[in-house]
């Protein structure tokens, strides 16, 4: 009888072992994968070896494309490649800025990975040009200009400068010498993709924002046609996240005096943080026979507008008033150095809130910022917070935080909007009808 040794051997594999089968010059060779035994004569016998037979037979495992090949997802029906040392897929784009669709399309996807291979994320070449002729970095430096001016005048605010400054020179080293009219959407796609840190669609919106903004501007100025008009942005999604009671008084206990006064102001008027509260000064405040009420000047929207507040933020005012009085130009919020807050600066101060308080570690804590106060008062407005469960309308809350009412009900009525969520909850019979009126008999 042959004795055939099975321990061992990995399932799948076409492992192979020798063993003595009667004789020693006799050799027989166990292959798993068939469950026979190949005698030195050629021939196979079967063979049971242990529960080799009753197992499936395995694939050796082969990749599918060698490493930095353009590969076809079935599920997208679009073309990708992977970043080296990374797991991370990128789409291929035409040259009109299109994702490459189609199992069919092997030879444009090839191609489209090559420009990203020979220009490090398809960096086009620029041809020589002539003095007169636009190109990208001209483009971007004027619309540069025009931000600082607008800085300088009170009708931008110096973060969106900054923001432009940062994005237009990292696309001027991208393609900046690039002819304009040689400019495709591809390149702008591609330009954001090969950024690994750029993960979150908001990056991606607000990148491309500010480049649209740049050319369209010298559409409007200069005449010079714009070659990205049509080029679509990431939906926006915004992050919803409220402070519950408990959260807001241990923010409280993490903060110093300046940080405290802002935060709670922001908590209970709803303003954009850094572009209208911050801004806002004793010329500003006007007292009226019903209460306080702030003239809100947005760098955002461009508008101003009015708005009554609570008491006790009344109250925080006038004790601020004593020390920024009418007539000096002082922010009545300002920091422990006596400056305004900007956005570097609070949300510095937050992140640092964040870890002293451990909502770094927390799955829905950590993505709260001095944003989420605005979300906060958003929210307990449509809830009825501070009137009795009755909550505003979208159209009320819309004229308080400066938002027009489409915005303001895509932001938070779908989410938050009682006025919304009732009739389709009396749609379905649970919500609460009204009675109707009885008429009263004449006597």
């Amino acid at each position: 009888m042959a004795e055939a040794v099975a321990g061992g051997l990995a399932p799948g594999r076409a492992t192979q072992r020798t063993c003595e089968v009667g004789t020693p010059k006799t050799i027989a060779i166990v292959a798993q994968k068939m469950g026979a035994v190949k005698h030195a004569s050629g021939k196979l016998s079967q063979h049971s070896i242990g529960n080799a037979t009753s197992r499936r037979p395995g694939r050796k495992k082969t990749r599918r494309q060698s490493h930095g090949a353009a590969w076809h997802w079935r599920q997208t029906d679009n073309w990708y490649y992977t970043l080296p040392g990374t797991k991370r897929r990128v789409p291929l784009f035409d040259d009109d800025g299109n994702r490459i669709r189609g199992a069919e399309n092997k030879k444009a996807a090839q191609l489209a990975l090559a420009r990203v291979k020979l220009g490090k994320g398809w960096q086009p070449e620029a041809p020589p040009t002539s003095p007169d002729e636009c190109v990208v970095a001209k483009i971007c430096s004027e619309y540069l200009q025009y931000c600082k001016r607008g800085v300088a005048n009170g009708s931008l605010s110096k973060g969106h400068c900054d923001g432009a400054v940062w994005m237009l020179n990292d696309l001027c080293k991208f393609c900046g010498a690039l002819p304009v009219a040689e400019l495709k959407k591809g390149h702008i796609k591609t330009w954001i993709e090969i950024h690994a840190g750029w993960k979150s669609p908001a990056t991606h919106r607000n990148a491309i924002a500010v480049v649209l903004a740049a050319f369209n501007y010298a559409a409007e100025n200069q005449d010079i046609p714009n070659p990205l008009k049509g080029l679509k942005k990431p939906q926006s999604t915004p992050r919803l996240q409220s402070l519950s009671k408990e959260d807001e008084k241990l923010l409280y206990t993490a903060t110093d005096k300046t940080l405290h006064d802002f935060l709670f102001a922001a908590i209970h008027t709803g303003l954009r943080p850094f572009c209208e509260l911050a801004r806002i000064t004793a010329d500003d405040v006007e007292e009226t026979p019903r209460g306080l009420m702030w003239r809100v000047y947005s760098s955002k929207t461009k508008k101003t507008r009015k708005i009554p507040v609570r008491p006790e933020v009344a109250k925080l005012t006038r004790a601020l008033m004593k020390t920024a009085p009418r007539g000096t130009g002082v922010p009545l919020f300002r920091t422990t150095r006596g400056k305004a807050w900007g956005k570097v600066n609070g949300v510095a101060h937050f992140i640092e809130v964040r870890r002293k308080l451990g909502w770094d570690k927390d799955p829905v804590r950590r993505k709260y910022s001095c944003y989420t106060c605005r979300h906060t008062f958003a929210h307990r407005m449509l809830s009825g917070y501070w009137n009795d469960g009755a909550g505003c309308s979208i159209e009320t809350l819309a004229e308080l935080i400066g938002d027009t009412p489409k915005v303001a009900f895509d932001h938070y009525g779908k989410e938050w909007g009682q006025h919304y969520q009732e009739p389709l909850w009396m749609a379905i019979g649970i919500g609460k009808r009204k009675q109707p009126k009885t008429k009263s008999k004449p006597r």
